[in-house]
């Protein structure tokens, strides 16, 4: 069978791999110090599209907390369009929301998608106190121009 060489990581391979640590450190720690710090209102912002829904806690400042989508949770192709799907990713994001200890919660939505109201109903069951809902949907006020006339 021949000698087994082992396969020895260059320096360059080591600084890399103590990066990638570092940064998923640095990433547990910011939640950890949200934890901390108690934060008591948040933001959640549903983003739905013909395609996804993608949900987005922040805190008040707009600092990222967590988010989820349903292509994350496992959804593939025109399924991760569905209403079913967006009530399942706002319940993974519910998740997160109760573990940081959110109470109030303001919620923003985006898009034209069908997951919209499926959304805002699970987080409403989840029994958070929503104070608004948000409609942030950018709406064309005259539209593109159209081209011009055809000569033939």
């Amino acid at each position: 069978m021949g000698k087994k060489r082992i396969i020895k990581k260059t320096e360059e391979e080591l600084l890399k791999e103590k990066e990638e640590v570092d940064a998923a450190v640095k990433k547990e720690v910011k939640t950890e110090t949200a934890v901390r710090k108690g934060i008591k209102e948040g933001k959640i912002y549903i983003s739905s599209s013909y395609n996804n829904t993608v949900i987005t806690l922040t805190d008040l400042k707009g600092n990222a907390l967590g988010w989820a989508s349903a292509g994350q949770i496992g959804f593939k192709g025109t399924k991760k369009a569905t209403p079913f799907a967006a009530s399942k990713v706002a319940e993974a994001i519910s998740q997160t929301v109760k573990k940081l200890g959110i109470e109030k919660v303001a919620v923003l939505v985006k898009g034209i998608g069908s997951g919209r109201e499926s959304a805002i109903r699970s987080l409403a069951a989840r029994g958070f106190d929503i104070v608004s809902i948000t409609d942030l949907t950018p709406v064309p006020h005259n539209g593109c121009r159209p081209p011009k006339v055809r000569r033939v």
